[in-house]
């Protein structure tokens, strides 16, 4: 029986570490259930302060509406219009991300009366002189990205996990980024951005989350650092609305004339 009770425990132990969840596999299905936690909210409403920070630390302000499309089997779509201050007043931008091929995205410069496409090999330049590169402004797809699970962490009495993701767009700016993923909310508390040389180029920090309509966490701000440059820029959200019944007709590039 002992002998029997042996053998019983080593073929246990080989079957567990057969089946033995590895790094990349338990980075994926975090992801996936982050993604599956935020499903459902159909639409969503809310204006928004870009608070631009020069190195001296000179501060401008801008002042928008950002609207977005929830989209079953792709990616989601969105509009943000500018409101103020007045030379950028009727500026727009129009995103439709997608999951496996690269994104759609517009700008409709009023002073040029004009939409200008973005190149698919040009999202990660800078977004209307901000520090968010027209890539980070996309929906984050599961699909965009490969994982690798690194650690849990404590950060701020917050209890992580911390995943390596890998960009597969080719035209990416970053070779990898870092997520301290919220293990309650599956929600990010901070993303730290690496260049094409690896370098730390950017942190992206989640703040003051609220929960809507029992389910949906949404961050009161978000602060982007710029490492390399020293220049920052906050975005702050105020009066969330979901499910206001929106379409894809109000995403579509007539309406980035429009938006106001």
């Amino acid at each position: 029986m002992k002998r029997l009770s042996i053998l019983a425990l080593l073929l246990s132990l080989l079957l567990n570490t057969a089946y033995a969840e590895t790094p990349e596999e338990k980075g994926l299905a975090i992801a996936n259930e982050a993604d599956k936690r935020d499903t459902g909210w159909t639409d969503q409403i809310a204006n928004m302060s870009m608070i631009l920070k020069n190195k001296q630390g000179d501060e401008h302000t801008r002042e928008m509406k950002i609207t977005t499309l929830e989209v079953q089997g792709d990616g989601d779509k969105s509009l943000l219009s500018f409101d103020n201050p007045k030379d950028i007043k009727g500026t727009a931008f129009l995103s439709h991300t997608h999951s496996l091929t690269p994104d759609d995205q517009w700008l409709y410069l009023p002073a040029l009366k004009r939409v200008k496409r973005i190149s698919s090999s040009n999202k990660s330049g800078p977004f209307v002189g901000s520090e968010y590169a027209y890539e980070d402004l996309a929906s984050q797809e599961v699909e965009k990205y490969k994982y690798k699970w690194l650690r849990d962490e404590t950060v701020d009495g917050l209890d992580n996990f911390v995943i390596e993701r890998f960009p597969q767009y080719e035209h990416s700016g970053y070779t990898r980024q870092l997520v301290w993923l919220d293990k309650e909310m599956y929600q990010p508390n901070k993303l730290e951005f690496y260049d094409r040389k690896n370098a730390l180029l950017k942190t992206l920090r989640f703040l003051n989350y609220s929960q809507y309509l029992d389910q949906y966490w949404r961050p009161g701000a978000m602060e982007m650092t710029n490492h390399q440059t020293g220049k920052s820029t906050t975005l702050t959200w105020t009066d969330y609305q979901f499910k206001s019944g929106l379409t894809d007709r109000d995403f579509d590039k007539n309406t980035l004339k429009r938006a106001r």
